[in-house]
């Protein structure tokens, strides 16, 4: 680390095996740098004390703050820089997104620095970023962190992402167009909690009026519920997921209304009168279930007198006393050997 950027406070190992392996200091880099997926504005401070202006793309809301916050301006696309600077995505499909669009608009010199823990790495990663990039080599591990440098951008002629599938399964109803980012969990596919928690609300009365549906991903679940002649709103802090909702419901014919937020800062105070969700437990590749308590709450708040908060999770987690007290009775609907439906009605 060159001692000029001792300073920049946030440098966890990654950030700083980044900004070295990219050459990141007092003589560089010059001008606009990308930044992708930063993790608390680390990157993009590293680049401001160097001199370099960054440009963040960042797909997690929360941490598009935090880069702003940190001096950089904000970007809805890849920006055509010399230098891209980031963290390795989680997911193989999050990875080939990013490395789709950024080979896309890159100048021919553009070198490509992604960084992550070691734990997290796997060759497969290597051989993603190959589809889009000429030259992909890795970085000697330091702090238990390694990165992953590509160059010489590759670009296709009709672009993968987002993607269009369609899901045929009993608990949808009738087969459903999906198109989905990279980026979103469970891309292409109905994932065993939500087909559980849809078997479970089909077989249910519930209360009509307006849905919402907190996380929705690729939007499977908030079509589903616009298919039933609801007004249905969709909340995700995740820019691909909400474009993937609002494709979703457009290719299906469907009316939803889609907003990136953090939590229920968007929604109104007795606005719902069912909260659906097939929650996160992770942040990146750690897990973190503070989104689903802070989501547990704020519903009560939300939703209006005998509205209910319908909810699927792994069964390990410790919800049911949350529920029961922040939000109101609370059975458990239906359970597999992995995950638990739960209803929650407002006290």
């Amino acid at each position: 680390m060159s001692p000029d950027l001792d300073p920049v406070p946030g440098l966890d190992p990654v950030s700083r095996l980044v900004l070295d392996e990219a050459g990141v200091g007092p003589d560089g880099p010059p001008g606009d740098v990308l930044v992708v997926d930063d993790v608390g504005g680390a990157l993009c401070r590293g680049v401001l004390v160097a001199g370099g202006r960054p440009l963040a793309w960042v797909d997690d809301l929360r941490e598009a703050r935090a880069a702003a916050a940190a001096g950089a301006d904000l970007v809805g696309r890849p920006a055509p820089a010399a230098l891209v600077l980031g963290r390795l995505p989680a997911a193989l499909s999050a990875l080939d997104d990013l490395a789709e669009q950024v080979a896309a608009v890159a100048p021919p010199g553009v070198r490509l620095v992604l960084g992550g823990r070691v734990k997290h790495m796997t060759r497969s990663q290597n051989e993603v970023l190959a589809r889009h990039f000429a030259e992909v080599s890795a970085s000697l591990g330091r702090q238990k962190s390694r990165v992953l440098h590509a160059s010489g951008p590759l670009r296709t002629a009709t672009p993968h992402w987002p993607r269009e599938r369609v899901l045929d399964h009993p608990a949808l109803g009738a087969p459903l167009t999906v198109r989905s980012h990279g980026r979103v969990f469970a891309e292409g596919r109905l994932d065993a909690g939500t087909r559980l928690l849809l078997a479970a609300m089909d077989r249910a009365d519930l209360p009509p009026g307006d849905a919402l549906d907190w996380g929705s991903g690729a939007g499977v679940v908030a079509a589903w519920l616009a298919r039933r002649g609801r007004t249905t709103r969709a909340v995700d802090v995740s820019a691909a997921a909400v474009a993937s909702t609002a494709a979703t419901a457009a290719a299906n014919g469907l009316t939803v209304e889609v907003t990136q937020a953090v939590g229920l800062e968007p929604v109104p105070e007795r606005s719902l009168d069912l909260l659906v969700s097939n929650p996160p437990f992770h942040v990146g590749p750690a897990k973190d279930s503070t989104p689903t308590l802070d989501l547990i709450d704020t519903a009560a708040s939300r939703l209006r007198p005998g509205g209910e908060l319908w909810l699927v999770w792994n069964a390990h987690l410790p919800y049911l006393p949350r529920l029961r007290h922040a939000v109101g009775p609370t059975e458990v609907v239906s359970r597999d050997r992995s995950y638990l439906v739960t209803r929650s009605r407002l006290r």
